[in-house]
């Protein structure tokens, strides 16, 4: 028996696939990656430490941490969603940056990999989507169509330490320790084909079998899936290509590398 070690999936219109080269994700950085390396946005708290101006935060980062706002430590107002006298000062930043020209025509999403806690966006002055609740997952926005190729964007981000949602306050904000707020991990911009895999679910077995269920972003005939599998030294072993469903946006393959 082989032994698969890569998996490739690649995802084109079927009247093209052969002539194009492999697509790639690409990744902008509009944050650091860490606290080691943070970039400094422009920065308005609302109410505590250093609040009441416009000045400058790295992020990602808690703002507490970086001599903003108020420590609150949540088990203080345990089991209660509301209660008086907890901080609930908001953040407001914001980061003007280029986008490259080379990135039209293709899906931009901008990704935040977690804020605390309630999040309202916007690019270039426009909302791009809806609130987002819940301090510890990632969350993002296709941002295609609210940027400028080629030019300076503005992002604009308020972020409220505490949630309009009883759920999320009494499940992430009444515990044991201190309740932070802020943009504490990285954000940045996703940049994929026009056309993509949004999803893939993949079941390798050890005998050699493998199926996968593949889910493309946009539904289109005349679409089809091609993966290959290669050994541990690049060669490939089998390949397939199989027809998006009709009027879907799926499919799903089998194939032995025995």
């Amino acid at each position: 028996m082989r032994k698969v070690t890569t998996l490739l999936s690649t995802l084109a219109l079927a009247t093209t696939l052969a002539a194009q080269t492999l697509p790639q994700t690409e990744r902008q950085y509009l944050s650091g990656h860490g606290c080691d390396d943070m970039v400094e946005w422009d920065f308005f708290c609302t109410d505590g430490r250093n609040s009441g101006k416009w000045t400058k935060i790295g992020v990602p980062s808690c703002w507490e941490l970086q001599g903003f706002g108020t420590y609150q430590y949540g088990i203080t107002f345990y089991g209660k969603p509301f209660p008086k006298g907890v901080a609930d000062e908001k953040g407001m930043y914001k980061y003007e940056f280029e986008v490259p020209e080379k990135f039209r025509g293709k899906q931009v999403n901008l990704v935040f990999e977690a804020s605390m806690t309630d999040t309202e966006v916007k690019v270039n002055g426009r909302k791009v989507g809806s609130k987002h609740q819940g301090a510890f997952y990632r969350f993002s926005y296709n941002v295609t169509d609210f940027l400028k190729y080629g030019k300076k964007n503005l992002l604009e981000v308020t972020v409220a330490k505490e949630s309009e949602n009883a759920s999320v306050n009494l499940a992430e904000r009444r515990a044991d320790y201190w309740n932070f707020g802020g943009i504490f991990r990285p954000v940045f911009l996703e940049v994929k084909p026009a056309v993509n895999l949004r999803h893939i679910a993949i079941d390798a077995k050890m005998d050699g079998t493998f199926r996968a269920n593949c889910y493309t972003n946009i539904s289109n005939d005349g679409m089809s899936i091609r993966t290959q599998i290669l050994d541990k030294k690049g060669k490939k072993i089998t390949e397939t290509t199989v027809p998006v469903k009709t009027g879907g946006d799926w499919t799903s393959l089998a194939t032995e590398c025995i």
